[in-house]
């Protein structure tokens, strides 16, 4: 049988390519309201973070959501965030 391919994103912190299923999206819908999509399908602009504790803390430091995303992104999100990422280690 033909093995499937992986699909590959980019990190938007480390730019590291990665399969897409080691990574969190995040997603900025046509109304402006970004929000985590725990399954990579909600309709915008999406931008990808490695599922890692340093990647979140420069994430958050540089504020690299809201240049990617091209709005402003609320210190709230990075929360949401970073529960999103320890319910996907658990």
């Amino acid at each position: 049988m033909k093995q499937r391919k992986v699909p590959l994103r980019k990190c938007v912190v480390t730019n590291e390519m990665k399969p897409k299923h080691e990574l969190i999206r995040i997603v900025r819908s046509p109304e402006g309201e970004v929000t985590v999509d725990p399954t990579g399908k909600k309709n915008g602009r999406g931008a990808y973070i490695s599922n890692n504790q340093e990647c979140f803390e420069m994430a958050k430091k540089k504020d690299v959501l809201s240049r990617h995303l091209q709005v402003k992104v609320s210190p709230e999100l990075y929360d949401e965030l970073e529960l999103a990422r320890q319910r996907g280690q658990k």
